[in-house]
């Protein structure tokens, strides 16, 4: 890293950690003790991917089919997913999400922007804010290949 400024090298950092705790913090807010925290994201991937398999999703949080087996599991005996036979290849099964899954998926992400929505009206100015935006749009480029 010799060729990095040390500012650069700093802000990397920072703002790694700092999304690593904010992230945290989000999940933290909508988690309900009835679900483990894999269970809530498979959830979730399910809920932003639709109907997949289990090795696709399982491949897609990077855990061992046999993990996401019993994940899927749980989830199934609350209620919250479905599991049908792939139309194109019937020795597989597509898992989808249940009304009541679909309703947590949307319950949860709704309140986590709540909350947050409700942190920056509460811990920063309009100033703040509009400086917030600003950075927020130079972080874009981070996401850009």
């Amino acid at each position: 890293m010799e060729d990095i400024s040390d500012a650069a090298v700093r802000a990397a950092r920072d703002l790694r950690v700092a999304f690593s705790r904010l992230r945290r913090r989000i999940r933290e807010v909508a988690q309900d003790a009835d679900l483990t925290p894999s269970q809530e994201s498979a959830l979730s991937l399910v809920g932003k991917h639709g109907a997949a398999t289990a090795s696709a999703l399982a491949a897609a949080e990077g855990v061992r089919p046999q993990s996401m087996a019993t994940t899927l599991a749980a989830l199934e005996q609350h209620d919250l997913i479905r599991r049908a036979p792939d139309p194109d290849d019937g020795r597989r099964q597509l898992v989808t999400l249940t009304d009541a899954g679909r309703a947590r998926v949307e319950g949860n992400k709704q309140v986590r922007e709540e909350w947050l929505a409700r942190a920056f009206q509460d811990r920063y100015s309009d100033e703040e804010r509009q400086t917030i935006l600003v950075a927020l749009e130079l972080m874009q480029r981070l996401s850009r290949p």
